[in-house]
Formats: C-alpha cells, structure tokens, sequence
C-alpha cells in the first residue's frame, strides 16, 4: 500500500469526465437516502460511487451523473454496515470504505474498513471485501472522514468534534487483517469534519464541514493550509470528491432525490498538475501562434525578395533596350 500510485489509477493520467461533465445532478434512486459518501469514478467516466449511512443493507451505488440513475450495485458480503460514512479510490484502482461513524461519540473500541477493487464492469454484483480493524491511538471517537493518498497509498481518517479538537489520523506503515491497525494522531483540525478528499495528483488534500471547507497543500504527509473553499448550501452535507481532472469538487448531501453540486477550484487552489496542464496548453498555443507569425514573416520576406528580384529582371531589360537603341541610332549616324 505504501508503493507508487498505478499507472491510469488516480495518481496517473485519469482526466476523462464525460459523461455528464461538471454539471450538478440528483440522486434519482429511492434506495440512496442517506448519502454519506462520493468518490468519482477514474474508471468509468461520469460514474459517482456513493452510499448510505447507518442502518442499510451493505451496498455502494455507482451513479451515471449524465442521468443521476444507479447503473451498477456492489453489495459487500460478509458484512454488515454500522455507521459508514466515507469511501475513497487508492492508488490501485482499490475503493475503501469507511464504516468509522460513532454516533456515541467515542463509544466503539473499534471501527472497519472496508476494501475492494472498483468493478472493471457497471453491472450489479456481489463480492466480499478485505476488512480492516481500526482504533485510534488516543481512544475511541467520531469520524466521518477517509482519504486515501494517491501518492503513497496510506489511509487517513479525520474525526469529527464540534468543539474545535479534531484531527487527522494516518494508518500504520502496513494495513493488516490480522489484529487491529491503530491509526496515529498526524495533525489536528478545528474544523468540524464530515468529509474529505485528496486531489488525484496528490498535490491538495479537502476537509469539509456542514457549511465550510479547507483546503491543504499537501507535500509528502506534510499539510499547509491554502484557506477556505466555498461549499454550497446543503440539507445536510456529507460527502466531496474530486473530479477526475481535478479542477472541480463534487458535493453531496444527504436526503432523497439529493443534489451533488460542482464547486470550481481556482487559483492556488487548483492541483499542481491541474497548472501543470493549463501552463503547457498556454505556452503550445503561444508556440502555435508563433510558429504562423514567423511562418508569415518568412513569406511576407520572401515575397519582398521576389518583387525586388522582378524589379532588378525588369530594370536590365530596360537598360539593355536602351544600349540597343543608342547602338543602332550611332550606326545608322
């Protein structure tokens, strides 16, 4: 988990949005209630994976935001959901899923994870997941927050305290099925969490709140923070994602038939690669333009050329005409 990001996987080259683009959608089916959770597809282009929180069958829904109709159902055997409140896409083309809520507000000594590959089809299927025992090293608490780095491939999960003591907690060097993972406490927040998302470069990571957002430059594990990002007015908002190129966060809330509503990044805002990007299109174009500007000096040039030579052709004619002239005047004299 702690190796590069794949090539194609949301580190890579994923930027295809159609689809659908960056325009806001609803959540057409009646079973999604309780949106908790959204992370865009980097493999099917258009597709928004989500889920329900506490109480429902164990399934996360794949939804074409062209339509907002459900195009494919995962259901996780071998489980039974408690409080799930996040999913993120790794590095290896993996979904995680958080079932960290705590309602209790700390009463669980432990939380799960859950991890399967995104289907390489949107079909409804069935598969079990690998599972992943959480505890945070300094107890229990309330979290609604799972991010999955797409450089590195750790995990961090951010609690939830409204009174301004929250934090961000980063997994153990190895995740593993056996025994329990605890996670580390890496750096606090005041803000109150509900969840949060890396930018698929790797470059940003997004805390939301219910009604405010912050945005971090992310470098290495290490967070510097760029400032606040608006977030649109929500019933009751849970859940953000990236788009794929990375230029736009994706909101959603909770509620049936719920809105998810596209917020452009700007500025330092936007990802490095999203710079990166728009800075080699700017200086191709101004090649482009360029290379004609040059292109139409060197023809304007040459026609310069061609008309002097043309003006020399004649003037040597006429002078020869003239000789000829004075010549035979003298002979006949």
């Amino acid at each position: 988990m702690a190796g590069p990001a794949a090539p194609g996987g949301p580190g890579g080259a994923a930027l295809a949005q159609e689809p659908g683009g960056h325009e806001e959608f609803v959540l057409e089916d009646p079973r999604i209630r309780e949106s908790s959770g959204l992370q865009a597809s980097h493999r099917h282009p258009g597709v928004y994976w989500t889920h329900n929180d506490s109480d429902y069958a164990p399934e996360i829904y794949g939804v074409d935001s062209a339509t907002g109709e459900t195009v494919a159902t995962v259901t996780l055997q071998g489980v039974e959901f408690r409080d799930v409140e996040a999913i993120h896409l790794g590095p290896d083309g993996d979904l995680y899923v958080g079932d960290i809520g705590d309602n209790l507000d700390g009463g669980w000594p432990h939380v799960w994870i859950y991890r399967f590959a995104e289907p390489a089809e949107l079909a409804d299927t069935a598969l079990t997941p690998t599972v992943y025992t959480v505890q945070y090293e300094d107890g229990p608490r309330d979290a609604e927050a799972l991010m999955v780095d797409p450089v590195s491939g750790l995990v961090h999960l951010a609690s939830k305290k409204r009174d301004g003591s929250g934090a961000v907690y980063r997994q153990p060097e190895q995740l593993t099925t056996e025994g329990v993972n605890t996670f580390s406490r890496h750096f606090d927040t005041d803000l109150w969490v509900t969840d949060g998302a890396f930018s698929p470069d790797g470059s940003r990571l997004l805390l939301r709140g219910y009604f405010g957002a912050e945005l971090f430059r992310w470098d290495d594990g290490a967070a510097e923070s760029i400032g606040l990002v608006r977030v649109p007015l929500q019933p009751q908002g849970e859940s953000v994602t990236f788009t794929p190129d990375g230029t736009t966060l994706m909101f959603g809330s909770e509620g049936e038939r719920s809105l998810v509503t596209p917020v452009e990044l700007e500025g330092d805002q936007r990802p490095d690669d999203v710079v990166a990007r728009e800075e080699a299109a700017q200086e191709q174009e101004e090649g482009d333009r360029g290379g004609g500007a040059a292109g139409g000096s060197r023809g304007d040039g040459d026609g310069l050329l061609d008309g002097l030579g043309r003006a020399a052709l004649y003037a040597g004619i006429g002078l020869a005409g003239v000789v000829l002239v004075g010549a035979l005047l003298r002979a006949r004299a």
